[in-house]
């Protein structure tokens, strides 16, 4: 039976089998999980993500998709490229979101990961409301059929800490 835990911190330094990372199309990296990933894995994830953009990604990764990578210099083994939505006031992009944590959860099954850490994907640069972040990521991965064991949600600081060991329960 999977078991959700919640995690206050930074993502870069959690053991788990998998980190999932908040990541652009373009999987070159960027800002905030993404950035921060990339720099705290070192080179070996930004060579893995050439390599995926020059055979099986060559236009990028898809909103709502996920693909693995090495974990590099990280506790994790690898890192899931998951690409949320940016958030629109104006057109309903939940299904995009809870796709990505779907899609994360698969890759991690291929991969045969027990351990998977998640930050709240695209509640930070991509403008999702917090509160419906959580309620998604909690709800998505609930109900996801995985064999993945642990899943740890990572809170970056003290409100979406607040909001996910609620929803968590």
């Amino acid at each position: 039976m999977l078991r959700i835990e919640v995690v206050q911190g930074d993502i870069t330094t959690v053991r788990a089998d998998a980190i999932v990372n908040a990541a652009n199309s373009t999987l070159l990296g960027g800002g905030g999980v993404d950035g921060a990933i990339h720099r705290a894995g070192g080179p070996d994830i930004l060579a893995a993500c050439r390599a995926l953009r020059t055979t099986s990604h060559p236009d990028g990764l898809p909103t709502g998709d996920a693909v693995a990578t090495t974990g590099g210099l990280l506790p994790a083994r690898w890192v899931i490229h998951a690409v949320g939505p940016v958030w629109s006031p104006s057109e309903d992009r939940s299904a995009l979101l809870r796709s990505a944590y779907i899609r994360s959860l698969t890759v991690a099954d291929e991969l045969e990961a027990r351990v998977v850490a998640f930050p709240l994907i695209s509640a930070g640069a991509y403008g999702w409301p917090l509160d419906d972040a959580v309620s998604i990521a909690v709800a998505t991965v609930r109900e996801a059929d995985t064999t993945v064991e642990r899943v740890l949600l990572v809170a970056y600081g003290e409100a979406p800490e607040r909001l996910l060991r609620a929803a968590v329960g």
